[in-house]
């Protein structure tokens, strides 16, 4: 399970005795506790944000006056909260500030996610419904098909476009293999794909492909955000 470490410091602390925080992180991430983190940068820095009324209310600073605040930020995989009480307890910060362990919602899957979108670009290309295609990307997506670059939904579009209208009746999408791996709001896909469809003089057209493929996750939704793809030239075992 996923936990959220939130690092608190202590500007009033004495911090010359605290022990340097990188075998901490080296240590966790050999062994494939801690998955990623970040400083964040002071509380002098920071903006909140309200809205009272319909009205944008913006002030300097943290939302709440006080001498600890979030420094930073480390994300754990940890099989029980006990676990990420002591990864937390290791953390040389915990000596002079303090540290909140808090479990990720528990309802996500991100990669059935990524994989019912695969699903519906599959189901998409079936009916040669472009619009339907399109939605699986990001609007700033970098696609590499063909040897051309495709930058931005609009050049997508037009690419998905010249596709359909250089074939005549269905076209069959299939995934022969598909892996991905999840790192929080980024992922990646590693699939062979192929494409059948007829040219309007009627011969096959019939395209394998290997695609590599990053998505993002845009709130809601996972999208595709990169995607190269190249043809399969050597035969597979």
């Amino acid at each position: 399970m996923k936990y959220m470490l939130l690092v608190c410091g202590d500007d009033t602390a004495d911090a010359s005795g605290m022990a340097p925080v990188e075998p901490w992180v080296e240590e966790l991430g050999d062994r494939g506790v801690r998955l990623h983190g970040h400083r964040l940068a002071r509380p002098a820095e920071a903006v909140t944000v309200r809205v009272r009324g319909g009205e944008v209310l913006r002030a300097d600073g943290p939302f709440a006056e006080t001498k600890e605040y979030v420094a930073g930020f480390d994300i754990l995989e940890c099989d029980s909260m006990a676990e990420a009480v002591e990864a937390a307890a290791r953390h040389p910060v915990a000596t002079i500030g303090a540290m909140e362990v808090r479990p990720f919602w528990a309802d996500e899957d991100a990669e059935a996610e990524i994989r019912a979108l695969d699903a519906e670009l599959t189901a998409a290309a079936g009916e040669r419904d472009v619009d339907r295609v399109v939605a699986c990307y990001a609007p700033d997506v970098a696609a590499f098909a063909d040897g051309r670059e495709h930058r931005g939904i609009d050049a997508l579009r037009k690419s998905m476009e010249e596709l359909f209208a250089g074939v005549t009746g269905p076209v069959t999408r299939e995934v022969l293999e598909f892996g991905v791996h999840v790192d929080e709001s980024v992922a990646f896909g590693h699939a062979v794909v192929r494409l059948r469809a007829n040219r309007p003089d009627g011969t096959p057209r019939d395209d394998l492909t290997r695609v590599t493929t990053g998505y993002r996750n845009a709130g809601p939704r996972w999208l595709i955000a990169h995607e190269h793809v190249s043809p399969v030239t050597e035969e597979r075992s």
